[in-house]
């Protein structure tokens, strides 16, 4: 046999492993347990809003008792993701992914057999925590590729992480409309256990292991050298005080009561705690001293907020206007977003193509407002096509807000801390979410009717503005993506 042959035969031998991707090019095996494990979180996320109402008729339960089931995983999501952000920059990606997606598979099998509110919310904080796992360790694995073959990872890889993260969630509502018809408003809790199978293969066979960013020397994506280091352990007492502070902060704000007092005051304590100490631990499980000084991360995490604000405000509350003020089925409603899905992946492919992300951001809080100030035009009997045109127009600045923000992120973060950082940004996405369920509980209040979305509109006008003017003031916007600036260029 030739010696052509015999490469041939072995090549072609079952059971041997893929060639490992060459040392210049981003290693796109990579690239389906990233994108698989990341949307659970946003999927999970908004399909529930076409479910509230029929859930809320199953048990009994008003809207200001089915919004708990959205605050579950908002708050869970919010703790949860810089935690298992720090725990990925501890322990590496792998087997933070791969437990992090096996809890969401018991957290399905707890939601589809739930005999109550309350054992539906318990699952919904599963889901929550499960579904934190794999943005963090995909952003690490991304900055390790950089790291490791001496380039900026590709941009449709950010792009198709910013799709599957952010973007997809307006996606959420027509699937959770397909799967009630389907088989029931279960069903959306059952679909956990087929996509947590799917993630743990890939993971398992793809997924490196070890800790890449603390354990390979070398330089950085802008070819200096990077100074990154395994964290030397983990702050638990910093991890325990950050989770106080949001649970108490967060709870008051789901239900401003006077006789509540004692919840901001435990929340206020709780952060005097976290400042005291991270100030003064060698490896904090918050930086503040880092986080201080790099006002740009801060602006972005800002952004974040008010832009979540808006969009999670628009998905919840006018999907479920579109049930109860409008009188569509959960399926309808879900089709009549659909558009919104759509104009957010072309904005998302369309912004792909570029570095520089202030333009994207001008347009897209710029499409916000916009989209707000329209919802004031609709009413019980809206034709269809005005309903549909006002999705496309609210669903282009979901693609180019996420994808900005992200980008933003990978430029401005410490590369030793990319998984926390990663983890903080979907923290402040789950804030604004916060912030949108408790002001559509407070706007609808038994029944989601058309003066209430009116109310919600005009508090979301004044939200979109905000953000605008954020972005308009941020003047360290303009040197991310232009030839030349390195990640410590935008830092400072």
């Amino acid at each position: 046999m030739t010696g052509l042959g015999a490469r041939l035969l072995r090549l072609r031998r079952p059971g041997r492993s893929p060639a490992p991707a060459p040392a210049t090019h981003f290693d796109r095996r990579l690239i389906l347990p990233m994108l698989f494990g990341s949307v659970l979180n946003p999927v999970n996320s908004s399909m529930l809003a076409v479910a509230l109402v029929p859930i809320g008729v199953a048990f009994g339960a008003p809207p200001s008792r089915t919004v708990w089931l959205v605050s579950a995983l908002y708050l869970a999501t919010a703790v949860g993701q810089p935690v298992l952000g720090r725990l990925v920059d501890r322990y590496g990606p792998r087997r933070v992914y791969l437990a992090g997606t096996s809890l969401v598979g018991l957290a399905g099998l707890l939601g589809a057999v739930a005999p109550s509110l309350e054992v539906l919310i318990a699952a919904r904080v599963l889901l929550g925590f499960g579904t934190c796992a794999a943005y963090p360790a995909s952003m690490y694995l991304i900055r390790a590729e950089a790291r490791r073959t001496g380039r900026d990872s590709p941009g449709g890889v950010l792009a198709a992480l910013s799709v599957a993260n952010q973007t997809v969630s307006v996606v959420g509502p027509t699937l959770g409309g397909l799967l009630i018809d389907v088989g029931g408003w279960r069903a959306i809790f059952t679909v956990n256990v087929p996509l947590s199978l799917a993630c743990l293969v890939l993971g398992a066979l793809r997924l490196p292991r070890g800790t890449p960013l603390a354990d390979d020397a070398g330089k950085g994506a802008d070819g200096t050298d990077a100074d990154v280091r395994r964290p030397a352990g983990l702050d638990l007492a910093g991890m325990a005080l950050f989770a106080a502070l949001l649970t108490t902060l967060l709870l008051f704000v789901m239900t401003p009561r006077a006789d509540l007092w004692y919840l901001p005051a435990l929340g206020v304590a709780a952060g005097a705690g976290l400042v005291a100490r991270e100030s003064r631990i060698a490896e904090p499980f918050l930086d503040l001293r880092v986080l201080g000084g790099n006002l740009p991360l801060l602006a972005t995490f800002l952004r974040q907020v008010l832009t979540y604000t808006t969009s999670y405000a628009f998905l919840y509350g006018e999907t479920q206007w579109l049930e109860d003020g409008r009188g569509l089925s959960p399926s309808g409603a879900g089709l009549v977003l659909l558009p919104m899905f759509l104009s957010a992946i072309t904005a998302t492919a369309l912004s792909a193509r570029r570095r520089a992300v202030r333009g994207s951001l001008v347009l897209g809080a710029s499409g916000q407002l916009v989209g707000c100030v329209l919802l004031l035009l609709v009413h019980a009997e809206s034709p269809i096509w005005l309903l549909v045109t006002i999705a496309l127009i609210v669903g282009a600045p979901q693609g180019l807000n996420g994808l900005a923000n992200q980008n933003a992120l990978y430029f401005q973060a410490d590369p030793a801390r990319m998984g926390s950082s990663a983890g903080l940004l979907r923290t402040f996405t789950y804030l604004g979410a916060m912030a949108a369920a408790a002001a559509t509980a407070g706007f609808f209040g038994h029944r989601a009717d058309t003066a209430g979305l009116h109310e919600l509109a005009i508090f979301l006008i004044a939200v979109a503005t905000l953000l605008l003017a954020v972005v308009l003031l941020d003047r360290s916007l303009g040197r991310i993506g232009r030839d030349g600036a390195s990640g410590a260029d935008v830092r400072s």
